[in-house]
């Protein structure tokens, strides 16, 4: 039997959070970077060519969020993937997207 919503919000409530962290498309883009490896904010910046002050805000939002991990070495701060079990959530996207493109083309081809 299924438990009443007031039960679970706590959970549900923290599933959000960490969907509202991976629901911009630089984050998004950082998550896959990470996925090769640890990588310093210039590191981040060489790919991503915008305000360095912006590419830490993201990777802070994705700390709080308990996706990234960092540490400091010298005055670099590196940044690795704490869990990475999220790019599954990569490959369940790309599933849906290709389905919908899939089901789309059948309608368009009848």
């Amino acid at each position: 039997m299924k438990k009443d919503y007031k039960d679970v919000e706590d959970k549900y409530k923290a599933w959000a959070d960490i969907l509202k962290a991976v629901s911009h498309p630089i984050r998004l883009y950082i998550i896959d970077l990470l996925s090769e490896g640890e990588k310093c904010v210039y590191d981040i910046d060489e790919k991503l060519h915008i305000d360095i002050s912006t590419i830490s805000r993201h990777l802070a939002t994705l700390r709080r969020a308990g996706i990234v991990d960092s540490d400091k070495r010298g005055t670099q701060v590196y940044y690795r993937l704490k869990i990475p079990c999220v790019l599954n959530f990569f490959t369940c996207t790309e599933n849906v997207i290709r389905e919908t493109v899939e089901e789309k083309m059948k309608i368009l081809n009848k």
